[in-house]
């Protein structure tokens, strides 16, 4: 059922994105998967030409989707606290790197402009590079401040 213009499997990759983030999302593997999925998506849907929008959607999504997982499944509560740290602390477009001692995994967040969502919090998004078992993986997150001061993404 894809539309020519692909509108009708664009909105099927948000809905399910939308499902997954709002969901089950008990593990920080399944958050990752479910945030990769929907920013592959839009990405996808967004390059190549108009007759091929759903596929490369789809195409966005899985690639998003397993990227993410990987990237949220690595992270032990130190590389969270790193992350946090960036989005609390470092100016925009300013990388922090660091190498969990005890995984060997390489990390780099470039937090980008803080904005405001619709309950006023503030929010941030940050592109996070990682060299997890040599392989090097970028996933776009974003995240806002909860009313007692933690990041949530």
């Amino acid at each position: 059922m894809i539309r020519r213009n692909g509108v009708l499997t664009v909105g099927m990759v948000g809905l399910v994105s939308c499902l997954l983030l709002s969901g089950c999302m008990e593990t920080r593997a399944q958050s990752g998967a479910g945030i990769g999925a929907l920013g592959g998506g839009l990405l996808g849907s967004l390059a190549g030409p108009a007759k091929n929008r759903g596929q490369n959607a789809l195409i966005g999504a899985a690639v998003g989707g397993l990227v993410g997982y990987a990237v949220g499944n690595e992270m032990d509560k130190s590389d969270q606290l790193h992350v946090s740290r960036a989005y609390e602390r470092t100016p925009d477009n300013q990388p922090v790197a660091w190498v969990n001692p005890n995984s060997g995994n390489q990390y780099t967040v470039t937090p980008r402009s803080t904005t405001r969502n619709a309950a006023g919090q503030p929010c941030r998004q940050a592109e996070i590079d990682s060299v997890i078992d040599g392989r090097h993986e970028t996933v776009v997150k974003m995240a806002c401040r909860r009313p007692d001061g933690a990041w949530e993404f």
